[in-house]
């Protein structure tokens, strides 16, 4: 391969992983506004909502559990449920098979208004979805899961 088209290859490359960093942070700021949105919406604070999005995703689970999910001391797990059980967004529940544990888990109510809310997205997406082959797609999830395993990698050097 030539120098100049050896050149212009690492050109296009340079120019395509800065124009990804560049949408990368753009999508980031824009499921920042998205969870902003929902908080006002839902009269949460961005931790309370964060740990909403946990439970959603991972199921129910102890607060020390939930704790460690969302990078939260014990103390500061305990009143992020106590006021989402106040809004009635969270049940607490003593395990049927170790009644010393107590599983946290979104109500209804929760998962309601997380449906109203961010239910509209998958209609947004579909038409954009629906163009992407399934190559593309694994390249994408592959690709989301690397870049959650660095960031949350460098959260937690921060947090050292």
């Amino acid at each position: 391969m030539s120098k100049q088209i050896a050149s212009a290859l690492s050109e296009r490359r340079t120019a395509l992983l800065t124009e990804l960093t560049r949408q990368v942070r753009l999508s980031q700021i824009a499921s920042d506004k998205m969870d902003d949105a929902f908080c006002q919406r839902a009269g949460v604070n961005l931790t309370d909502e964060r740990c909403i999005d946990l439970l959603d995703m991972l199921g129910g689970m102890t607060a020390g559990e939930l704790a460690g999910a969302a990078s939260l001391s014990p103390a500061a797990v305990t009143a992020v449920l106590d006021r989402l059980e106040r809004s009635g967004l969270v049940t607490r529940t003593r395990d049927e098979r170790d009644r010393r544990r107590v599983i946290v888990e979104l109500t209804a109510q929760a998962r309601s208004l997380a449906a109203e809310i961010y239910g509209p997205l998958a209609g947004y997406a579909t038409p954009y979805l629906e163009e992407l082959t399934d190559s593309e797609l694994e390249v994408i999830v592959r690709f989301l899961a690397v870049s959650s395993e660095i960031n949350e990698r460098r959260a937690a050097e921060l947090r050292e």
